[in-house]
């Protein structure tokens, strides 16, 4: 596989949901939405692996999601948003956005997400709201 590895997952990004627990058991389990998107993540991924293993070594990625403006807001908010002088400051956090792109691509873009030495999340809004990914080698540091 080549690197870097680009990823784009179309539609309103979902972040990582807080597990939940089962009050008898005292099981966790993740919620079925976020299941539901990291499956979506994950089927992407491996279209672009194209049946390659997963990559070994340190590596860095980078997560944006790009979230749609309400629709309620005037005409110039919206083209604020659009330049990027307005920044979506509300829930979920971007690193839960990060978290749900990390786990998904576990054992299909890299063996464990142990791997990734550096990481980067933000979030901005955008006309063709999206989680795009990004998967780069790291070189190895000197001792």
């Amino acid at each position: 596989m080549t690197l870097p590895l680009i990823l784009t997952i179309p539609g309103v990004p979902r972040g990582k949901g807080r597990p939940r627990f089962v009050k008898a058991t005292g099981r966790a389990y993740t919620p079925a939405d976020t299941l539901s998107y990291e499956g979506v993540i994950r089927h992407e991924a491996a279209l672009e692996m194209r049946g390659e293993p997963p990559i070994d070594g340190p590596l860095s990625i980078a997560v944006t999601a790009v979230l749609p403006i309400p629709a309620s807001w005037s005409r110039k908010k919206r083209e604020a948003a659009i330049a990027g002088a307005l920044w979506p400051t509300g829930r979920p956090d971007a690193d839960n956005y990060l978290k749900a792109a990390c786990d998904a691509l576990n054992s299909i873009v890299y063996r464990d997400d142990s791997q990734l030495v550096r990481m980067e999340a933000s979030k901005c809004y955008g006309v063709s709201p999206r989680l795009s990914i990004t998967v780069t080698g790291m070189s190895h540091a000197a001792d």
